[in-house]
């Protein structure tokens, strides 16, 4: 599993924290971590949550990742922006019980963290154990166990609504404010990670004509 880590400005600082605690976690799982910052709150290139939404459903839906994991202050604000794109179920997730069963309930491929509200003293154990109960098992296997088949049908449920209710990614990139895209996908090292990992020609072609 290749997993996607983005900040937003407001907890820009936090970056290596984060960082650290998710290659802890995940690492010794065989999973790769890549990181598209923000990497400092002076990077020259700023990231709203609303970018985060653009930048994580890219990733996403070009195959360039498996998993995103972001936030912000609150974390509603990232939630939000990354379920306004398709291809993205994001859970807003503040203690390893909202990760185990946002994991085994909803199998959604992001979530949002609140990265300031109530991160104090232990913020950086807490983060740990999220990233261990959001991995710990595969996926989507229910929970509690005995709910696994109602729950498994309500997620393929959501996916069928989404394909309805979502448009083509190129063409919301495409229609949406040229300077907002063009900010979420000029990171330090997005064009390095995205061309190496991307899997999907339509959207990398889409993306090559933005930038």
């Amino acid at each position: 599993m290749r997993i996607a880590l983005i900040n937003e400005n407001s907890q820009a600082a936090k970056n290596g924290m984060i960082e650290k605690s998710l290659r802890k976690v995940v690492e010794p799982m065989g999973f790769q971590v890549d990181n598209y910052g923000m990497y400092t709150a002076e990077d020259e290139h700023q990231l709203t949550y609303v970018q985060i939404g653009i930048l994580a459903a890219v990733l996403l839906n070009s195959g360039a990742a498996d998993y995103v994991i972001t936030g912000c202050g609150t974390g509603e604000g990232a939630m939000l922006a990354c379920n306004s794109f398709p291809g993205v179920i994001c859970g807003h997730v503040e203690d390893p019980l909202d990760a185990y069963t946002f994991a085994q309930i909803n199998d959604g491929n992001a979530i949002a963290i609140p990265f300031a509200k109530g991160f104090g003293w232990g913020g950086d154990l807490n983060l740990e154990y999220i990233f261990e109960k959001l991995f710990c098992e595969k996926s989507g296997q229910g929970y509690p166990r005995e709910r696994a088949v109602p729950e498994q049908r309500n997620k393929r449920i959501l996916d069928e609504v989404k394909k309805v209710t979502y448009r083509n990614l190129t063409d919301i990139l495409k229609e949406l404010d040229h300077e907002l895209v063009v900010g979420a996908l000029s990171g330090g090292r997005f064009k390095e990670l995205f061309s190496k990992n991307c899997k999907n020609e339509e959207i990398a072609e889409c993306i090559r004509e933005i930038l």
